[in-house]
């Protein structure tokens, strides 16, 4: 059910509510055991629908990461257990915080990185998004679990509903109220951008032939972006299609996706800008879709090579982020998956980056929902990072959005052509807060959740709740007849039925 919050279903508003059946669930496990259990397959579930469409290339991979992950949210639900609805207020902290420390976690870049936070489903909200810029999607994804919180312990606790409708209510409102403080990013000009979407073409050939027949057909621009995997050959070695390439920056700066292996025999994607004379810079994608561009522990998980469409080899990796002056601004470009990381739309800002530039392609996974919820993540980056922020897909979803996370562009997956956008660009010493002090959200969570573990770990169970499975009495469990529990050692009552039974 947590999917239909993102593209294509969009039910955005249902990520207010859509986690209280979940908590009421794991607040009504008779055992923490059992609540940690409900958890590890809550996120077992929620890993397989928001990762449905790696299947072409993950294969049955895919329950394994999804049984693996989905074991953290069995801490969110000992969390859920301990605190709701017993400790109110504790719970509003302690759980949004423990489902963050999870979404950290998953946006590890060794560990395959994030995809499906819960706060990136706020996208289409500007007003909501403005927490990003205070703490980034970080900050989002707290605001819509302790929403989702304060519902489920309103509930559960008819007495003190009112309270805490009104708590929900208050943090709901918290998004708007900054954007309503924060003023619009200041502009220092407007730049002119084209973003070029030739659709579905195999062969690269084609592809750059397609490229070029719609580039000849823009007006002049300040900038034209062509999507991750545009070029299937090494300019290095085809001066031809460099010298092509070349002859369309009359129409305006030019930044091409090459995806071809080099004279070592090496294959990277690399942002190529194309000036009037010729290329002139360069950024190598530095993280890489897992068994998608590469495989981890490939002795290990490269069987999957047989029984999908993981990765026959792996792709090098560069050796980090880069900024590019094209169409009269500084450019931060990145490429495809890279999007999905908040500290890389950081990372190119503080470089100096005006715009940020996301290169995709997502023809393995057309007629999915994977295309909007790519295309989507650029809307977040925007407003955390105060700058207007576009991505060109080779196939869609192509989109623009301005600095404040507004949509300006989108074209989908069953379109064709270019769409020219005018971008607002700040000046490069323009901070949001999000740029300034980066994942303290994250790092608070984590403390919170340090803190929550430590104290659990010290004292009992809520209501002296066992732990796991009640230990029967051992004469229960071995049936012994009450006239014969003396000679295993236990002490009689005076109704002649062991001391442990009439404890219990």
């Amino acid at each position: 059910m947590t999917l239909v919050v993102f593209p294509r279903a969009d039910l955005s508003w249902l990520a207010w509510v859509v986690l209280v059946p979940g908590i009421a669930l794991m607040s009504r496990a008779p055992t923490v055991r059992e609540a940690a259990l409900r958890g590890w397959w809550f996120g077992a579930g929620f890993l397989i629908a928001a990762l449905y469409w790696t299947l072409p290339n993950i294969g049955p991979g895919l329950l394994l990461v999804a049984l693996a992950f989905g074991a953290m949210w069995a801490g969110w639900g000992v969390a859920i257990k301990r605190l709701v609805p017993g400790h109110p207020v504790l719970a509003l902290i302690v759980v949004p915080s423990v489902w963050l420390v999870i979404e950290l976690v998953r946006s590890w870049p060794r560990l395959g990185g994030p995809w499906a936070l819960l706060g990136a489903s706020q996208w289409r909200h500007p007003t909501v998004l403005a927490l990003a810029a205070v703490g980034g999607v970080w900050l989002v994804s707290f605001a819509l679990v302790a929403v989702n919180t304060a519902v489920a312990l309103a509930l559960l606790l008819p007495r003190a509903r009112a309270a805490l409708l009104a708590t929900a209510v208050a943090i709901g409102l918290a998004g708007p109220v900054v954007f309503a403080l924060r003023s619009a990013p200041p502009a220092e000009r407007t730049v002119r951008v084209a973003l070029v979407q030739p659709g579905v073409v195999h062969r690269p050939g084609p592809r750059l032939a397609a490229g070029e027949r719609i580039t000849a057909g823009l007006p002049p621009v300040d900038l034209i972006v062509w999507g991750e995997s545009s070029v299937g050959f090494d300019l290095a070695r085809r001066p031809d299609v460099a010298a092509r390439l070349t002859a369309l920056a009359a129409r305006g700066d030019l930044l091409v996706n090459e995806d071809a292996r080099d004279a070592s025999g090496r294959i990277s994607k690399s942002t190529v800008l194309i000036g009037r004379d010729g290329p002139e810079g360069r950024y190598v994608k530095t993280r890489l879709v897992p068994f998608g561009e590469y495989i981890p522990l490939r002795p290990v998980f490269g069987w999957l090579t047989r029984v999908s469409r993981a990765a026959g080899e792996d792709r090098v990796p560069g050796t980090g982020t880069a900024v590019l002056r094209a169409g009269g601004a500084t450019v931060g470009p990145l490429i495809c998956f890279e999007s999905a990381f908040p500290d890389l739309g950081r990372a190119v800002v503080r470089r100096g980056a005006q715009i940020v530039v996301y290169q995709s392609s997502t023809s393995t996974f057309q007629g999915s929902w994977a295309p909007p919820q790519h295309a989507a993540l650029a809307a977040v980056r925007a407003a955390e990072t105060g700058r207007p922020a576009v991505q060109t897909a080779l196939t869609g979803v192509s989109a623009a959005f301005d600095a404040q996370g507004r949509r300006l562009a989108w074209l989908d997956t069953d379109r064709r052509g270019a769409v020219v956008v005018a971008l607002r660009v700040p000046p490069a010493a323009a901070r949001t807060p999000y740029d300034r002090y980066g994942d303290y959200t994250g790092r608070l969570a984590v403390l919170v959740t340090a803190a929550a573990a430590l104290a659990a770990v010290r004292r009992p169970p809520p209501d002296g709740a066992p732990r796991g499975r009640p230990i029967r009495p051992l004469s229960r469990r071995l049936r012994v007849p009450a006239a014969r529990a003396h000679r295993f050692g236990k002490p009689r009552s005076r109704s002649g039925v062991s001391g442990v039974d009439d404890a219990e």
